[in-house]
Order: structure tokens, then C-alpha cells, then sequence
């Protein structure tokens, strides 16, 4: 794994794979960002072109830098990243838009849907996980961790295929009902008040962390690494956790879930819709992205649902095989918080 500190302004770059012939990875943007979360952020991705068997590495990059000074820093980053952006390929995340980074895409050798397109096909491939893991949705009762924008969009289709959104959280609390959430009132409700949706559910509010003794058949976590804790885990009543980000799941939280019968289902794979817009060894794209990125999914997802070590850990191995197939050694430590 190597480093890169850029000289014109406060930011990193992080490669997981020294050898790989291309990188590929996210850009935050805040005031303080730390290393250590960056090359886990990288790692995990490394995980993530394994599974779907791409011989590209993880990256992660951080802009460090005061509000008032965020455009001098964004283009003082693209300005000495740009030289480098064909062969590290960076997507805007947290605290950035993609516009803002724009110019790093004219090296960029994905098809545009791979960016473009990416949050909708890796929403296609967290549907199916769930999907594939429950058995189907028809009447599965859902609960939401860190309900945003995204988790708006994710409830939208998870209600289309007949789930019940039955509790959601947000930094300021969360919600549950056992009849679950309309639509309607999830839309009106967050449009109504984005950070404190839960105070316009109609129902008493609660603390946060009480989402995971809520019983449902599953929970989708994923707000930010580590979400759920060996301080949750204990509380977890749902037979399926379902990661919608990246490492969600602690490992202490990990082993507690998997000796209580809990199923934690790999974000590297459940995550990676996105991919099916990047077909490997330049083959054509599928005329439907989305259904592709849901059969992309399930179908690396069953090859370790059922493993006598939980699928994350088989998960983990499977992409561990195909990774020594193209270099002489592990890199050291696997993607769990």
C-alpha cells in the first residue's frame, strides 16, 4: 500500500496494490480526514475488483480543508492529481460533487455510466442481495440504518418489490412502526425535515441505536464504517444484516452476530452493482445495466451464502483466490472494520 501527499494542498492519495496496472477508488472532501479510514476505504475496494474478478486495485483519496477554502483546495487538487488520473481512477464521495472533479475524467477509461450511473446500479445490486438472502421481498419486513437521500431511494425500490420499511434511523434518532412506513409518508417526511424525518413519522422518536432491536427480517446498515458495533450487535433481532456501504460491520460486532445465527451478508459484493457498467476485458454493456448488476451480484453472492464461516469470511477467501492468481502475495488484513 502506498501514500501520496500532494505538495500544493492538504490531501493524500492511498493505493492499495503497488503492482496493479490500474487503480480505482473515491475522493472525500472535509476538514479533517484520516489516513487510516482512507486505506480501509481502499482495501475494501481491492476486495471489491476481486470478487467480480477485475485485476485493479483499490484507492482512496482525502482533501483536507476549511469550508471557505474548499474550491482553492478542490482545484489545487485536481490541478497536481490530473498527470496521475489515467491510471488512478477517483469518483467524488462524501463532501464533493462529481462536477467538481470533472476534469479528472478525461483520462478516465470507464464508460460513462460507470460514473454516471453508478449510485443506481449499486442500489440494483443491494436490492437483489436482499432479495437472494430473504428468499424474496413480497411481505419482508426492512429496517433502515442512516436514512438519507439514498436511503429514500433505497426504500422506494425495496417497497416496489412488496417490503415493509417497518423502522429507519437517522443521527437524530429513529422511528419504527410494525404496520411499517407508506411511501408517502417517507417522501413528505423527508422532504418535510431531511435530518429529523423521524419526528415527522407520526410516531414516538427514539434513540438511534434502537433500530437494531427492532424485529425485522432484515437490517441495512451501512451510514459509515463500523456502524454496527459489539455495542449493537447484542440487540440485532433480524435473521439478515444487509450492507449498503462500506464496512458496516465491526468485527467483534461480526463474530457475535455469527454466533447468534445472524447472517452478515460481504458489502464488497453486495456493493458492487456499479461494476456492471465496467464489463470486464472490454466486453460490450449489457443492454439492461441494472438487471445486470442484480444478476452480477446474486450471482457471486451464492457461491458464499451458506458457508460454514458466514458468507463474509468465504467472501473474503473467494476474493483472496482470485487475487493470488495474478500476484505472489495477500496484501495484509481483510476489509472488516
Amino acid at each position: 500500500m502506498s501514500t501520496r501527499r500532494l505538495t500544493s494542498v492538504d490531501a493524500f492519495v492511498v493505493t492499495d496494490l503497488d503492482d496493479a496496472p490500474l487503480s480505482c477508488g473515491i475522493v472525500r472532501l472535509a476538514p479533517k480526514l484520516l489516513l487510516d479510514g482512507a486505506t480501509w476505504l481502499a482495501r475494501s475496494q481491492t476486495y471489491q475488483f476481486a470478487s467480480f474478478e477485475r485485476r485493479v486495485g483499490g484507492a482512496s483519496a482525502g482533501i483536507n480543508t476549511p469550508p471557505e477554502n474548499r474550491a482553492e483546495a478542490i482545484a489545487a487538487f485536481v490541478e497536481e492529481f490530473t498527470p496521475d488520473s489515467g491510471t488512478v481512477l477517483l469518483d467524488a464521495a462524501k463532501g464533493l460533487g462529481a462536477a467538481e472533479i470533472a476534469a479528472l475524467r478525461q483520462s478516465d477509461p470507464r464508460p460513462p455510466a460507470a460514473i454516471d450511473g453508478a449510485a443506481d446500479l449499486r442500489r440494483a445490486g443491494v436490492v437483489a442481495a436482499a432479495e437472494l438472502a430473504l428468499g424474496g421481498l413480497d411481505g419482508r419486513t426492512i429496517a433502515i440504518e442512516g436514512f438519507d437521500a439514498a436511503g429514500l431511494e433505497l426504500a422506494t425500490a425495496l417497497i416496489a418489490r412488496g417490503a415493509h420499511i417497518v423502522a429507519l434511523s437517522t443521527a437524530s434518532g429513529s422511528a419504527a412502526s410494525a404496520a411499517g412506513f407508506d411511501l408517502g409518508s417517507l417522501t413528505d417526511g423527508f422532504a418535510a425535515h431531511r435530518a429529523d424525518i423521524v419526528n415527522e413519522l407520526g410516531v414516538d422518536a427514539k434513540p438511534g441505536w434502537a433500530l437494531f432491536g427492532t424485529k425485522a427480517d432484515a437490517l441495512l446498515v451501512g451510514s459509515k464504517t463500523g456502524a454496527l458495533d459489539h455495542n449493537g450487535a447484542p440487540h440485532v433481532k433480524a435473521g439478515v444484516v444487509v450492507p449498503y456501504g462500506t464496512m458496516p460491520v465491526s468485527a467483534k460486532a461480526l463474530a457475535m452476530l455469527t454466533r447468534a445465527g445472524t447472517v452478515v451478508l460481504p458489502d464488497f459484493i453486495v456493493t458492487g452493482g456499479g461494476l456492471a457498467a465496467w464489463p470486464a476485458d472490454g466486453a460490450s454493456l449489457p443492454d439492461d445495466l441494472p438487471a445486470a448488476a442484480a444478476e452480477m451480484v446474486t450471482s457471486a453472492l451464492g457461491e458464499v451464502l451458506g458457508a460454514q464461516q458466514g458468507p463474509l469470511l468465504a467472501a473474503c477467501e473467494r476474493a483472496e483466490a482470485f487475487l493470488l492468481g495474478w500476484r505472489s502475495e495477500l496484501p495484509f488484513g481483510r476489509p472488516i472494520a
